[in-house]
């Protein structure tokens, strides 16, 4: 007999969330966790670098009183008063998190898991086992080969929030997600930022209409973008770090921050003892998160695709109910909303425009980019930015990209009109509060349907 129906190895968003629904739907769990509960997302990750950006966000508005009116000015970056204030969010959800799961039967194991049989894992010493073992260990910063991170002058995004300063200077290797928000965040607490990208635009996940918003947003914004630019090596100095780029030209500054992705938390932990197999440490998965070996799924970062915290709980969800019996429905990755949660913001759900071309040919899909300018409350906040809708033609809208200040909290409305394959006609009779961002969404969908009510583009 099992010792447990679910073993989550990995606590954070996808295993706890797996451990959590599981106990909800009446099965016994064990929960296994090196660390603290809540893993990357709530400890190093989504929340400590949204309460940075937040408090980038006060400094920004300070720096910019005056164009509201108001009489403030910005006296500096109490950094020691800032990450307080970060530390105080994630121990308030940390205390939370681990109540809940204390109080829904959940035992936590405390200790270092390793995979030791085909549903078996030992801790310290002590083997547990379980009907069905769920593979949940999450992902580490990734670096490039040769360069070393140093944790003082070059720095991983785990070092970056631990940072006690404000750089003077930084270099951001890495203009994807995480690079751009950490730019955005020294930025606005007053550094010379240079963010260096390989590839020939920012967040290239993104449609390439949001890449060059950002870029310019953030041109305006005194940050320095090289896009196209291949990182060739970096040597400290006495005054901090000398970055050299492809063609040998020479960027100096205080810090630089290593921003390009991350990487599978999978190497040494036995899984090969389950039969699971793996691509550069990546473990393949059915749409149901299935592994291939019998009673064994692995979730969140460790599968191929988005590193996202909430496609981690969704897989979560997914498991635990296909373990109770139940029959949930797989989650498309182009469903899952991505959101860069920088100054401006960049979301989005779907398909890019080159994305839908590739798949149903360029005849088959038109596009329509609403400009803010014409929504009053973004106006009212000063943003710039756009709605951009992708359909098939006569069809329905298969990809929503939005740009501006705030914007990702208009992604939840946008997911439910991809999600139901909304056609713009469905989506013009609802309401929209007036003045919200959200108008801006309705308008855009009016326009498409042939009926604008105020100016686009």
């Amino acid at each position: 007999m099992a010792e447990f129906d679910v073993l989550v190895l990995g606590a954070g968003s996808g295993g706890y969330a797996c451990a959590l629904r599981a106990a909800q739907l009446g099965l016994s769990v064990g929960l296994v966790e090196k660390g603290k509960v809540g893993g990357t997302c709530l400890h190093v990750g989504c929340i400590p670098t949204k309460a940075l950006l937040h408090a980038a966000e006060i400094a920004d508005g300070a720096r910019d009183a005056e164009r509201f009116g108001v009489r403030a000015s910005l006296d500096g970056i109490d950094m020691a008063g800032v990450n307080a204030y970060k530390d105080g969010v994630v121990s308030r959800l940390f205390k939370g998190l681990t109540g809940l799961v204390r109080s829904r039967g959940v035992t936590v194991v405390e200790g270092e898991g390793r995979v030791t049989g085909p549903r078996e894992v030992t801790v310290g010493g002590e083997v547990h086992t379980g009907r069905h073992l769920v593979l949940a260990t999450g992902s580490y910063p990734r670096t490039l080969p040769g360069l070393d991170v140093d944790g003082e002058r070059v720095l991983t995004s785990d070092d970056a929030l631990r940072l006690d300063r404000v750089p003077a200077s930084v270099v951001v290797l890495g203009g994807g997600v995480i690079g751009c928000e950490f730019a955005s965040v020294w930025r606005s607490f007053g550094a010379e930022v240079t963010v260096l990208e390989a590839l020939p635009r920012l967040v290239p996940g993104e449609d390439e209409a949001s890449s060059k918003a950002l870029e310019r947003a953030f041109t305006k914004r005194g940050i320095t973008v090289r896009t196209g630019t291949p990182f060739q090596s970096v040597k400290t100095t006495d005054d901090g770090v000398a970055v050299t780029v492809e063609g040998g030209e020479v960027i100096e500054a205080e810090l630089m921050l290593v921003a390009v992705g991350r990487g599978p938390v999978t190497d040494g932990l036995g899984f090969e003892h389950t039969g699971v197999t793996t691509d550069r440490g990546f473990v393949s998965v059915d749409d149901r998160c299935r592994t291939g070996a019998e009673g064994v799924y692995a979730v969140g970062d460790i599968v191929p695709g988005l590193q996202l915290a909430h496609r981690g709980f969704q897989h979560g969800i997914l498991v635990a109910e296909h373990i109770a019996g139940l029959d949930p429905r797989p989650v498309p990755e182009s469903a899952v909303p991505r959101v860069t949660y920088s100054h401006p913001e960049v979301a989005s759900v779907g398909l890019t425009e080159a994305a839908a071309v590739e798949a149903h040919g360029a005849d088959a899909v038109e596009s329509l980019t609403y400009d803010l300018g014409g929504n009053g409350k973004s106006q009212i906040l000063q943003t710039q930015g756009f709605v951009k809708l992708v359909r098939l033609v006569d069809g329905p809208v298969v990809g929503v990209h939005l740009v501006g200040e705030r914007v990702g909290e208009l992604i939840g409305e946008a997911q439910l009109i991809y999600g139901w394959e909304a056609h713009p006609d469905d989506v013009t009779p609802y309401v929209h509060a007036h003045p919200t961002q959200h108008e801006a969404l309705g308008e855009a969908h009016l326009a498409l349907a042939g009926k604008p009510l105020h100016a686009h583009s």
